[in-house]
């Protein structure tokens, strides 16, 4: 995501039936606005219409998962 010139990430490392979310970056300026959430929503989202398995390594995805157990299905691999 990109704001003001500033790119907000979710970095992530991808095989054929899992994506691993290692890492979220938000610039200074722009925390506080829900960009986290929104990559990370973002990501499950996307790995559930891609039919993938979801390794959460970042802790940031691991602590917004806890507060999102419609996910739990993806969790593992």
């Amino acid at each position: 995501a990109v704001v003001d010139g500033k790119k907000a990430v979710l970095s992530y490392e991808r095989s054929p039936d899992k994506i691993v979310l290692v890492h979220t970056e938000v610039p200074a300026p722009l925390r506080g606005h829900g960009l986290a959430a929104i990559l990370a929503k973002h990501a499950m989202d996307a790995a559930r219409t891609k039919g993938l398995r979801v390794v959460p390594r970042c802790p940031y995805v691991q602590a917004w998962l806890k507060k999102h157990p419609e996910y739990d299905d993806l969790i593992g691999g």
